[in-house]
């Protein structure tokens, strides 16, 4: 069994109009698996629904926590991107399971997202990877510690 955490960020993001700010909504999660064919073997939980410019540490606690709190073996997460690099740093902490971090870089609600992608992507990874902290994103798998966003080219490549 697959245990999938949600955080927030742009995956989850809600815009309401050009003149307005984002809010978090609830997520995609159940839709965009449906979407990539996975209908079961999974258990989610939602732990924060933040961008991840605002997580903090306590957050990032919160996320290790419940994955060392974890019956799974296998863990999903959820995550904005611009600091998903961080928080998986902190969850190389824990060395007895596969954990993957993805995100998106277009919020799902959208047309062109690459939510659907990310999420069928990441669950293969979780599903195939040995034990470790992972970001799975647009068709790459990187090791925790050895990542980073490039916020000019949109995309997370080997620091």
């Amino acid at each position: 069994m697959i245990e999938i955490l949600t955080t927030g960020g742009t995956i989850d993001k809600v815009y309401f109009d050009a003149n307005s700010a984002f809010e978090i909504g609830d997520s995609l999660l159940p839709e965009l698996l449906a979407e990539s064919n996975i209908h079961e073997g999974y258990e989610m939980r939602s732990l924060l629904r933040k961008d991840s410019l605002e997580m903090t540490d306590a957050d990032r606690a919160e996320v290790l926590a419940a994955v060392e709190g974890s019956q799974s073996d296998r863990i999903l997460i959820t995550h904005g991107t611009d600091t998903m690099a961080q928080t998986a740093q902190v969850l190389k902490a824990v060395t007895d399971k596969t954990i993957v971090l993805t995100g998106a870089m277009q919020p799902a609600r959208m047309r062109s997202s690459d939510a659907v992608f990310n999420i069928g992507f990441a669950w293969a990874a979780v599903s195939l990877l040995p034990a470790g902290v992972y970001i799975a994103m647009n068709g790459e798998v990187f090791e925790a510690g050895a990542v980073r966003k490039n916020l000019q080219a949109q995309k997370f490549e080997r620091a």
